[in-house]
């Protein structure tokens, strides 16, 4: 298969009663009508017209992206989203490639974080394809998807990106694993030469979900490549040269201080990284040295509950999604760089009825919106940031793929 792949643009199909909003911004007008009252009566009517009409907008900050994962072809689900955090189904988009089925995988088909990441930079989507070895890149207009380009992955079973400035980086699990980079181009994806590293692992072309990468990330100073291995317990890092290149044939390979390594994300600073472990459901705070090697910044912090496998920052705070219970944890970070609960029992929000198999996690770019995906119960739900970390259930939407044979499994917002 070629790396180039196909290159297609496709129209969006939508549910009945969806529609396609419009981004209109709200301004006060001094209107000068003769002291007539009716002109008074007109202008209040065309403000609040013009305040409904932008309820849902198709701004770059009003969208969220759900990836279904289907084995028979996997889709992008889009939904509009309003200024209070509600959100309202925009349209379903085919990636061109097929979703995934871990083997033996319990409520999430993947078995990892971050399948679908949107890059605000470059105003593109980027969703893995596991079923058929390839990556699929959607420019990003509102809440459209333009100019689909599916193409190799470089391994198999592709199952998380990374994306920093012009480079992005997709982690293969099936097989031994690996990673394999790209330049992000204004004509989409461009494979880089040289990139392709092996992970050393020992997986069948479909991997189990206990034994395949977690995550693979970019620090954000650009110099490190990061990937969690969960049954090896290692978090290993390939440094990286200016060009986007690893600088290494082989990863640095450094002991995981807590068990199944999964999640990876990083404090507002970029000078913590987190690691979240799902044995024990604890977060470790390292930093990331230049030669790839991590010091412990602050040993593995518990949170009381089952299996934490998901991680992601808004602002200060963190939230995990521990599937074992359906929950979602919460966690702030003092400017000293420690970690602690934001609730001492470790549950940020508690769980309902429709919101069982807690998996995924996406933060909108103000951090003020959080929203979780729900596999056992094919939902997702939206939560408001309070000052103190708390999260309030503003929205559920429901009838998404739900976790069976697959599931959905990838979220993004902006």
């Amino acid at each position: 298969m070629s790396l180039y792949g196909e290159r297609s643009e496709q129209r969006p199909s939508r549910k009945a009663g969806g529609r396609r909003g419009h981004r209109a911004k709200s301004r006060t007008r001094r209107i000068v009508v003769g002291g007539s009252a009716l002109a008074t009566v007109a202008a209040a009517t065309v403000a609040v017209s013009l305040a409904s009409a932008s309820q849902y907008g198709s701004g770059a900050d009003r969208a969220v992206f759900v990836q279904g994962n289907e084995l028979n072809g996997n889709t992008i689900h889009v939904f509009a989203r309003d200024g209070q955090g509600r959100l309202k189904p925009a349209g379903t988009y085919t990636t061109g490639g097929k979703g995934g089925d871990q083997v033996d995988a319990p409520t999430d088909s993947l078995a990892s974080q971050g399948s679908l990441v949107y890059d605000d930079a470059s105003g593109m989507l980027l969703a893995v394809n596991a079923g058929s070895g390839t990556l699929t890149s959607f420019r990003v207009e509102g809440t459209t998807l333009k100019n689909r380009q599916t193409i190799d992955s470089g391994g198999s079973f592709p199952s998380s990106i990374a994306v920093r400035g012009k480079i992005a980086y997709v982690m293969n699990a099936g097989g031994e694993g690996s990673v394999q980079g790209f330049r992000i181009t204004a004509k989409g994806l461009v494979p880089i030469r040289g990139s392709v590293r092996s992970l050393g692992l020992a997986n069948e072309d479909i991997p189990r979900f206990d034994t395949s990468p977690g995550e693979v990330e970019i620090t954000p100073d650009g110099r490190n490549l990061v990937v969690t291995t969960k049954g090896n317990n290692t978090v290993e890092v390939f440094p990286l040269k200016s060009n986007g290149l690893p600088a290494v044939d082989e990863p640095v390979v450094n002991k995981s201080a807590g068990n199944v390594p999964f999640a990876i994300t990083f404090d507002a600073s970029g000078e913590r990284m987190l690691v979240a472990e799902a044995e024990k459901s604890t977060v470790t705070t390292y930093r990331v040295r230049r030669d790839g090697t991590l010091k412990v910044l602050q040993q593995p912090l518990a949170n009381g509950q089952d299996v934490l496998c998901w991680l992601e920052r808004a602002g200060n705070h963190f939230y995990g999604g521990n599937t074992g219970n359906s929950t979602v944890s919460g966690y702030g970070m003092d400017r000293h760089g420690r970690l602690a609960l934001t609730d001492r029992v470790g549950i940020a929000t508690p769980p309902s009825a429709k919101s069982q198999g807690v998996i995924d996690i996406a933060v909108t770019g103000d951090a003020k919106f959080v929203y979780v995906q729900n596999a056992t119960s094919g939902t997702v739900d939206g939560f408001r940031v309070g000052k103190n970390g708390a999260l309030t259930k503003i929205t559920t939407v429901e009838g998404l793929p739900a976790f069976a044979e697959s599931g959905m499994e990838g979220i993004a917002a902006m």
